[in-house]
C-alpha cells in the first residue's frame, strides 16, 4: 500500500510540475505577443509621426515660396509705379 501511495503521490508531483510548464510557457507566450502588438505599435505611431511631419513641412514649404513669390510680384509693381 505505502508503495502504491508513494507511486501516486510521484505522479502528481510529475503532473503538476508538468502543468506548472504548460502554464508558464502559455503565459511567456501571451507576454512575448503582447510585447510584439505593444512594439508594432509603438512603431506604426513613430511612422505615422514622421510621415504628417513630412507633409507638415512640404506644405509649409509650399506656402513659403507662394509668400515669397506675392511678395516678388508685390515688389515689382512698386517698382514699375
Amino acid at each position: 500500500m505505502a508503495s502504491f501511495k508513494k507511486s501516486f503521490e510521484s505522479l502528481k508531483s510529475t503532473s503538476q510540475s508538468a502543468a506548472k510548464g504548460v502554464t508558464d510557457t502559455a503565459v511567456q507566450a501571451a507576454q512575448d505577443a503582447v510585447q510584439q502588438v505593444a512594439d508594432s505599435s509603438k512603431e506604426t505611431a513613430n511612422t505615422a509621426a514622421q510621415e504628417a511631419s513630412k507633409q507638415t513641412q512640404a506644405v509649409l514649404g509650399k506656402a513659403a515660396d507662394k509668400a515669397t513669390d506675392t511678395i516678388k510680384e508685390f515688389g515689382h509693381k512698386l517698382e514699375s509705379k
